[in-house]
């Protein structure tokens, strides 16, 4: 039987690549996102069954409509994929940026919990399921100029690992995906060198390959695998004296 799928931050960048990927194997589609335009250009191009949502994933409402309207439409899926996602460097010293700080929270842990929840009770009554969180590297450590951002991907990792556990043995497994720097609009404005780029496409590969294993926890690429574990490891004064430094994110006051 095909694959049912729903994804969100469907309109670009991972969460298009990831529609394109199962698409290719047929899979059904719900492609949810704020743009109507890019996902009904990227629904015409795939050839498999696709319903498209228009939303904000921090309208929690306008989530759950959808999920109410997919299931009816196709079925509970069987893979759930919180993908959406903002990013902006900020400056804790700023005012201004306190307010950039509450719209990547709600929008990157909030909706990413509203998200999933959606879905929590039909898979848990069919007894199956994989509801995956699309976390960042970013969320291992602070990083200066992008405290907002690094903030709001720690907090998705703890609340995927919560709700992992709060399913065990219902079937529904939790899948934590935390990628490295990929070719995406969001790091497209990054004008500093990012180790280990993937491309969107083979970003999705990996990650799907992630989620058919049902890994609890993977980082995308290997390689910052190694990087964030001895990162994670590393003393505060040593880590503190690297990383000071590092370069900023460009501000964004308009998210």
């Amino acid at each position: 039987m095909p694959l049912k799928v729903f994804i969100t931050g469907a309109s670009s960048g991972i969460g298009a690549a990831l529609a394109q990927h199962y698409a290719a194997q047929g899979a059904t589609l719900g492609l949810a996102a704020r743009r109507a335009q890019p996902m009904q250009e990227l629904a015409a191009s795939l050839s498999t069954p696709v319903s498209i949502f228009t939303l904000d994933v921090t309208d929690a409402a306008a989530l759950a409509a959808a999920a109410k309207d997919f299931i009816a439409r196709h079925g509970v899926p069987d893979v759930v994929i919180a993908n959406a996602g903002i990013s902006a460097g900020t400056r804790a010293d700023l005012a201004a940026d306190i307010a950039v700080l509450s719209r990547i929270l709600h929008t990157n842990v909030v909706g990413l919990a509203a998200t999933l929840q959606a879905f929590i009770a039909p898979m848990r009554e069919r007894g199956s399921g994989v509801l995956v969180g699309i976390a960042s590297v970013a969320g291992f450590r602070g990083l200066p100029g992008a405290g907002a951002y690094c903030a709001s991907k720690s907090a998705a990792i703890t609340w995927l690992e919560a709700l992992r556990l709060e399913l065990r043995g219902s079937g529904v497994d939790v899948v934590t995906v935390c990628p490295g720097y990929i070719a995406t609009p969001l790091t497209a404005v990054n004008h500093y060198p990012m180790p280990f780029l993937l491309q969107a496409p083979e970003a999705a590969r990996r990650i799907a390959a992630a989620i058919r294993a049902r890994k609890r926890l993977a980082v995308i690429p290997w390689q910052m695998r190694i990087v964030f574990f001895f990162l994670r490891r590393m003393p505060n004064r040593l880590y503190d004296r690297l990383f000071a430094h590092a370069p900023r994110k460009p501000r964004n006051p308009s998210i």
